[in-house]
């Protein structure tokens, strides 16, 4: 591989820098990788949001010193993809991705999550979920500063579901003293983990509602012209399944992609509009002085977004359970071609581009035409 160089950034471009995080479970180690090289770039983000996973590695990265951020990620995802401790000496036999799956659905993964003791299913009421996650509480503890979070050098906001009202709820350090429990209630994935209680209300893992913060990171006010790096774990295209476990593999991307193109495209449409009420508001100015005028000036802006999808794209099927396969060989696998991929990104950094006076919003999707076609995978 040639030696990583992105393009300086230029003083013209201003824009603030975003990271936005999906959801995905163990997939997440591409976001880590992703992070790596904006870390050793002049790109490194002033905001990061989260959901799932993604709420994790934001916490990892938003909550240490930024020269210490690769490292704290690193020590997370080598914990909890760490070798198996209950068969020892076949670690490489069980850094299989099947086997790696079934490890982590039969004893969880070190320092994430455990199954219930089998007794309380016994009592009454019974548990809420399959695992508990009491060590992943511990880890964020050691692993995360929370006071430099809420010290806000760097915006944080992860979302989570209201399981009474059903009603999506952000958890931003501009607002709210963020705890261990805002990132653990963005990731309870029910029924595998336990609703978060904070405050008195009970949550759920945000991606329930929307697997991506994209449009709160743009319709946050006050506005500002804004460089979003947006990591999607779940891949929108993908080959025809050959069997029932691609099946479950291709329904997930569907599922979960289908959510982050819609919120990315409602967020284009919605910029764009805002834009567009701006240069009719210019263009006819009694118009603005009138009720209706002074409703549509408050929607108007100026700003300008450019969003960097960086998208997820296994070479080889990696079966349904993907996003709970903690295998370590894989982590680094992931890992890796997020380092990979978002060094190419920046290599190309189509966002320098100057930017049309009657566009809103751009989306960059740098290595979507050039996308490895996925070939089965084979045992």
């Amino acid at each position: 591989m040639a030696p990583f160089a992105a393009p300086p950034r230029p003083a013209s471009y201003d824009k603030k820098v975003a990271l936005v995080l999906q959801g995905g479970g163990a997939l997440g180690s591409y976001q880590a990788g992703v992070y790596e090289a904006l870390a050793s770039s002049d790109y490194a983000p002033d905001w990061i949001a989260g959901i799932s996973i993604g709420a994790i590695n934001a916490a990892l990265i938003a909550g240490n010193a930024p020269e210490d951020r690769v490292d704290r990620l690193r020590a997370f995802w080598n914990e909890i993809t760490s070798p198996p401790p209950l068969w020892p000496g076949l670690p490489k036999a069980l850094d299989t991705p099947s086997l790696s799956a079934a490890h982590a659905v039969l004893f969880g993964q070190p320092g994430f999550f455990a199954p219930k003791p089998v007794l309380s299913w016994l009592l009454n009421p019974p548990p809420l979920s399959y695992y508990d996650t009491t060590a992943l509480k511990g880890t964020l503890e050691r692993l995360v500063d929370f006071d430099r979070i809420n010290a806000g050098e760097v915006r944080f906001s992860v979302g989570a579901v209201n399981v009474r009202t059903g009603n999506f709820a952000y958890f931003d350090n501009a607002d709210i003293t963020i705890r261990p429990e805002h990132v653990m209630a963005s990731g309870a994935l029910p029924p595998g983990f336990p609703p978060v209680e904070i405050d008195g209300e009970f949550y759920w893992d945000g991606g329930l509602v929307s697997n991506t913060p994209l449009q709160y990171v743009i319709d946050t006010l006050p506005r500002r012209s804004r460089l979003t790096f947006q990591v999607d774990l779940f891949n929108a295209r993908g080959p025809l399944p050959t069997d029932l476990d691609t099946v479950g593999e291709r329904e997930k991307d569907i599922r979960y992609s289908s959510r982050t193109r819609a919120g990315t495209e409602t967020a284009r449409t919605m910029h764009d509009v805002r834009h567009i009420i701006n240069d009719l508001l210019e263009q006819l100015p009694e118009v603005r002085q009138t009720p209706e005028g002074q409703i549509l000036y408050e929607f108007a802006c100026v700003t300008t977004m450019d969003i960097v999808e960086l998208i997820y794209r296994p070479t080889h099927d990696q079966g349904s359970a993907k996003d709970y396969e903690f295998g370590h060989a894989t982590m680094l696998a992931r890992w890796a071609q997020g380092l990979s991929d978002a060094q190419a990104t920046l290599s190309a950094s189509p966002w320098l581009a100057p930017m049309p006076p009657e566009v809103g919003v751009r989306t960059f999707d740098v290595l979507g035409d050039a996308a490895p076609t996925r070939h089965a995978r084979t045992a």
